[in-house]
């Protein structure tokens, strides 16, 4: 299991983020994607630890930080030619391509983030000792978490007009999208993280791979619906989508 001791603090992850979100503006990478829309969730976080709104709030920055640096470091692994989790494999595969839409990156890194990275966090959090004792605090950044619903239909406004007009007339695919992936990540990642509590050596690394490999499965699906409807949308979509990369995120994270 990893160790759980860390230098690192929530002023030095919202670093990181930016850093990242600077050179994707710059070279118009579509990894900034999530990057700005993770970077709105990190702050708030930092403002509910220091309004003092978990139940341990100095046991939630270190929760906070282990569960950003699994996505820091998955980004780290792809940039050098190595192999993150199939997961984030997934995600940083598709933001090389030109056709998949904003939203579809957005839920890409939700995805692995949220329903394989949030119940490691957790555990490695916790460091064997009783998992339930992080449940409060799970539960309320889960429910941050889930607050990302309102910012990526606001977010998809600004880079998509007609976005705004799917929602004006109740069709609403992008919400469809997005709770497909929140869902899931509400319902499962507590299940996983008591799932690997405990484990050790082989079993908690073949316990992470299972579940990176349901998860991945999902990322697929995200990159093409098996719904023909949500296919032919997603296309639709497409075509009236702003192209400037970096414009995007710049409009993702304003």
């Amino acid at each position: 299991m990893p160790a759980t001791s860390t230098s690192v603090t929530i002023d030095n992850i919202i670093a990181q983020l930016e850093a990242i979100i600077t050179e994707s503006i710059a070279t118009n990478n579509r990894v900034g994607y999530f990057a700005a829309l993770y970077h709105r969730v990190t702050v708030r976080i930092k403002e509910g630890i220091a309004n003092k709104e978990f139940e341990n709030n100095e046991r939630m920055e270190l929760f906070d930080v282990l569960f950003a640096q699994r996505y820091l470091d998955a980004w780290a692994e792809w940039k050098q030619g190595k192999q993150p989790t199939t997961s984030w494999k997934i995600a940083f595969e598709a933001a090389e391509r030109k056709k998949d839409i904003v939203l579809q990156h957005l839920l890409l890194g939700m995805n692995a983030h949220i329903n394989l990275d949030l119940g490691i966090a957790a555990v490695a959090t916790m460091n064997d000792n009783n998992i339930d004792g992080i449940k409060n605090d799970f539960d309320k950044i889960n429910s941050i978490l889930a607050s990302l619903v309102n910012k990526v239909e606001d977010c998809l406004v600004k880079v998509n007009p007609l976005m705004k007009l799917l929602s004006l007339h109740r069709f609403n695919f992008d919400e469809l999208l997005v709770q497909f992936s929140i869902d899931l990540a509400r319902k499962g990642a507590w299940d996983f993280a008591t799932a690997l509590c405990g484990k050790t050596g082989a079993d908690y690394n073949a316990c992470i791979a299972s579940r990176d490999a349901k998860i991945a499965e999902l990322a697929a699906n995200l990159v093409k619906p098996d719904s023909w409807l949500l296919r032919f949308t997603v296309r639709l979509i497409y075509w009236y989508e702003t192209k400037n990369v970096g414009k995007n995120i710049a409009d993702l994270q304003s």
